[in-house]
């Protein structure tokens, strides 16, 4: 089903990957993502995990009705202001959510606007949780009118069109953050061989005052997004984390049908870096392809599998609107976040932003999600899974 073609020996076995010329490097792989130099780690994804923690919060707060305003949200996504985050340590960082939003080199070096348009979007789903949803926190939801609609033992709110911001921003920051900076920056040739990158890995050249090669360090960033929030990073539990790439990397590994897609991805970073330090660039770049395929394929499957859960909750004698909401809002923040996919051996994402624009705009026509037709979810699922080598049925269940 994926990209994957190589066969990996049991890492824990210590696997010996080598080439037939015998000058070419044997890459080691350890069985955890632990590497060393001089005795010292040389890992270090120290800013992703704050990103994704910023994340968390900046979400978190968004349901904060009492506490929350549009200057308190901004600032957490801008990471401005004096003491946006309940973190201390979140306070104390210099890194914030917006500046890498949009901002790989492969998809937006040469397209600032476009970066710009994306980073306001997620500015105004701030401002307008504010200004829609927080006046209308007691009102009843119904087309036209932002409020409360019960989903079981919880409650949803939601804007007029039906959709939870807070899930808007949330899943969309997947894309748009996580993965791109991943697959679309991190990961390629573009960033990893940037400069004197690959000749100062090949003499062992240390960034200043690190104990990492530029090298190695960009691909850590790269793992650091997927898994930099796990409690044991370098051995993370499949699906741990805040609700974002590790999280959904975990759900969709406990689909029959995809089962052992999280330990291939992570088989793979470990092997590329492993191959970074024996100067392997051709099993570090099969790597990339492996991890581009399978975070696009979690990203994929999810957005199909939200559509098809909302118009089961709408498809009844009497429509589950609070559940249905709740699942289409995921399902429009996997769809944004596909426009950051990245097809294997490729410069383009599965689908273009032009097509994922332009299933958004039929989500979001007339009354929303008050009046979507089921058949256009279905149509909206196959759409999508027409990109990938799985089906509908297999994403859905």
């Amino acid at each position: 089903m994926r990209l994957s073609k190589i066969v990996l020996l049991p890492l824990l076995a210590v696997a010996l990957i080598s080439c037939d010329n015998n000058n070419d490097p044997t890459v080691e792989p350890p069985s955890t993502y632990e590497f060393s130099r001089n005795g010292e780690s040389s890992v270090s994804f120290t800013g992703q995990t704050t990103r994704i923690q910023m994340a968390a919060e900046l979400t978190f707060a968004m349901m904060d009705f009492d506490n929350s305003t549009e200057e308190s949200l901004l600032n957490m996504y801008r990471n401005e202001g004096t003491d946006p985050f309940d973190s201390a340590d979140l306070n104390e960082a210099t890194k914030n959510i917006k500046g890498k939003v949009a901002a790989s080199t492969d998809y937006f070096s040469s397209n600032s606007q476009l970066s710009a348009e994306i980073k306001n979007q997620f500015e105004n789903w701030l401002v307008a949780q504010v200004e829609e949803v927080y006046p209308n926190e007691n009102m009843v939801a119904a087309p036209g009118q932002p409020g409360q609609i019960a989903d079981g033992e919880d409650v949803r709110y939601v804007n007029g069109k039906g959709f939870e911001y807070n899930q808007m921003v949330g899943k969309s920051l997947i894309g748009a953050l996580m993965a791109d900076q991943m697959l679309n920056n991190y990961l390629s040739t573009s960033v990893l061989d940037a400069g004197t990158n690959r000749e100062d890995n090949n003499d062992g050249t240390l960034a200043e005052g690190s104990n990492y090669t530029n090298m190695e360090h960009k691909w850590d960033e790269a793992y650091g997004y997927l898994f930099g929030n796990a409690d044991n990073p370098a051995n993370p539990t499949f699906g741990e984390g805040n609700g974002f790439l590790n999280t959904y990397l975990g759900r969709v590994d406990g689909d029959e049908d995809f089962a052992g897609i999280a330990q291939e991805t992570y088989e793979a970073f470990i092997l590329g870096r492993a191959a970074i330090e024996a100067g392997a660039y051709d099993v570090r770049d099969e790597q990339a392809q492996i991890i581009r395929e399978n975070i696009s394929t979690v990203i994929a499957v999810r957005a199909i599998y939200y559509l098809q859960s909302g118009k089961n909750g709408l498809d009844q004698s009497t429509p589950d609107y609070g559940a249905a909401f709740h699942d289409l809002s995921e399902a429009y923040g996997f769809m944004y976040s596909l426009k950051f996919s990245r097809v294997p051996n490729s410069d383009s994402p599965y689908l273009t932003a032009q097509d994922i624009d332009e299933m958004l705009a039929q989500l979001t026509a007339g009354e929303g999600l008050w009046d979507v037709e089921t058949s256009l979810l279905d149509e909206m699922s196959e759409t999508i899974a027409a990109q990938f080598d799985f089906t509908v049925e297999q994403a859905a269940n």
